[in-house]
């Protein structure tokens, strides 16, 4: 697809959604396990909200986790009972090799753990630049948290991701690589088979869809979501 396709997403979520209801429905019809559908479809009601023109859908911030870290399940990771990523995800450091930018330690290794260079943390990998801006003082190994904070970064500057445009921006300035926004677009996209789980937010039984195309995106192992060679800014 070129630059400026827009996704097709979705109906959005009900206000006042049951999402721990509404993911353990979809988790079984995504494959996408149910913590973390909890965190993006909370992310985009809060999301909307604060910025109800931006019109950010819960299946963006899927795909981007899809691409990133497999839903917080990228090299035997796991989320704990209390939604942190166990063993924590850490991405390459940003020394200039590899394709990366060089990016030098801004946070004293406080996120990352290395005090000569920065690397992305987190299931929605963070740049802790970015985390200091977005994060809200929370903890970008915690699904909700990075959730919120990538909802918050899709949306900032008045975008509306919802159109084509608005999209690729977003998802561009989350990571400047075409190569990724076209995975996350992969990833995204077939999850508007999912529309049909918006009554099951509210309690309803809708039929199941077909299993998420999604999972059939294939995910190198170096693809620049999973370990960056384009740093975020």
């Amino acid at each position: 697809m070129s630059r400026g396709t827009p996704v097709s997403t979705p109906a959005p979520l009900p206000d006042g959604a049951d999402t721990s209801y509404w993911a353990r429905d979809a988790a079984a019809r995504t494959s996408i396990p149910a913590r973390t559908l909890q965190a993006y479809a909370t992310a985009e009601l809060a999301q909307r909200a604060r910025t109800p023109d931006c019109r950010l859908s819960w299946a963006t911030l899927a795909g981007i986790g899809r691409v990133e870290s497999d839903h917080a399940r990228i090299s035997g990771s796991r989320l704990d009972g209390q939604g942190v990523s166990s063993p924590p995800i850490v991405g390459i450091p940003l020394d200039g090799s590899d394709n990366t930018r060089e990016i030098a330690d801004t946070d004293g290794g406080r996120l990352d753990g290395d005090t000569t260079y920065d690397h992305a943390v987190g299931p929605l990998q963070f740049l802790p630049t970015t985390w200091a801006r977005y994060g809200g003082g929370g903890d970008p190994q915690q699904i909700d948290d990075a959730a919120r904070a990538a909802a918050a970064y899709l949306c900032a500057e008045g975008r509306d991701i919802a159109s084509g445009d608005g999209w690729w921006d977003g998802v561009l300035a989350y990571n400047r690589s075409v190569e990724y926004a076209r995975l996350v677009w992969a990833s995204a996209g077939p999850l508007r088979r999912c529309g049909d789980l918006r009554g099951s937010a509210t309690g309803g039984r809708p039929p199941a869809p077909t299993r998420s195309e999604a999972d059939r995106v294939a995910r190198e192992p170096d693809s620049p979501g999973v370990v960056p060679r384009l740093a975020r800014s």
